[in-house]
């Protein structure tokens, strides 16, 4: 499979993919992972498949597996002259300071990786509610990889503290039925209320649902305001099924109109990351 093979979809110039991993095998991985990788996966891989399909800047995203290791992340963003710009996984008590430090150097968000556990975290914990604060404060956003029904508590916690919330995988809700979900509902009802955004990304990971009827329902609660794209590269566990065009036609189908799309694709995306400022 290539990923640099070109499509023949034209994006606008200053598209963003918020959604991809740079990958190093051989590093310790998280003993409660839920995936793990097949091969390496490269910054200058990514950004030469950013560059053979028309796409400006990249949102790195902390891959589950490496836990609170950032390091081939950071590298990669130090390696992106500025293209590049990346959402950290860190243990609640890190101080604000360290946080700074981190936005120094191209980060602009914390992940919650929180997908496929027995429990979650308490997001109501002392240290937690301190993340959400601090976080806040420095402006990153919470990104959150949740199953849709264990989102509604999260989701309101984040958003009652103030700090942005974005939520990946068009809210991961569960079955066929997923867009009438109580986790569905309640993502839509945190667009309208305009502090959260969405990726419509990686429909191959839903359980179920259609990704253009979510997609529209997205768009239409937020006036296609803070709906973002992405693609989710390289595709951990679907590494040999999935081509970057497929993404970039996926993005055409659950998005048919230029102007919407085009938002989607370059102001969404700026002014939820700060690209291009």
């Amino acid at each position: 499979m290539s990923n640099t093979h070109a499509t023949s979809r034209i994006l606008p110039l200053g598209s963003v993919d918020c959604h991809a991993h740079v990958i190093k095998m051989g590093l310790p991985l998280i003993s409660d992972r839920h995936s793990q990788p097949a091969r390496e996966a490269s910054v200058e891989d990514y950004l030469s498949t950013l560059t053979a399909h028309g796409v400006t800047y990249g949102l790195l995203t902390a891959p589950s597996f490496f836990g609170p290791n950032n390091e081939v992340l950071l590298d990669a963003l130090r390696l992106s002259a500025g293209r590049l710009r990346g959402t950290v996984t860190v243990q609640p008590d890190i101080s604000e300071d360290a946080l700074a430090d981190l936005q120094s150097e191209g980060v602009c968000g914390i992940r919650l990786n929180w997908v496929k556990r027995q429990a979650i975290p308490n997001i109501h914990s002392n240290e937690y509610q301190g993340l959400l604060g601090k976080a806040k404060n420095l402006g990153l956003h919470i990104e959150v990889f949740l199953e849709g029904e264990h989102l509604p508590p999260v989701l309101a916690a984040i958003n009652a503290s103030g700090a942005r919330a974005v939520i990946d995988h068009f809210g991961n809700p569960g079955g066929s039925d997923g867009i009438r979900s109580e986790g569905f509902l309640a993502l839509l009802d945190a667009l309208e209320a305009g502090n959260t955004w969405v990726k419509l990304s990686a429909p191959f990971r839903l359980r179920g649902s259609e990704a253009p009827a979510l997609a529209a329902k997205i768009i239409q609660q937020s006036n296609g305001e803070r709906a973002l794209w992405a693609t989710d590269w390289p595709w951990v566990g679907h590494e040999d099924k999935i081509t970057y065009p497929q993404c970039i036609e996926s993005l055409f189908e659950c998005v048919p109109d230029e102007a919407i799309r085009n938002r989607i694709l370059t102001k969404n995306a700026h002014e939820a990351f700060g690209f291009g400022s």
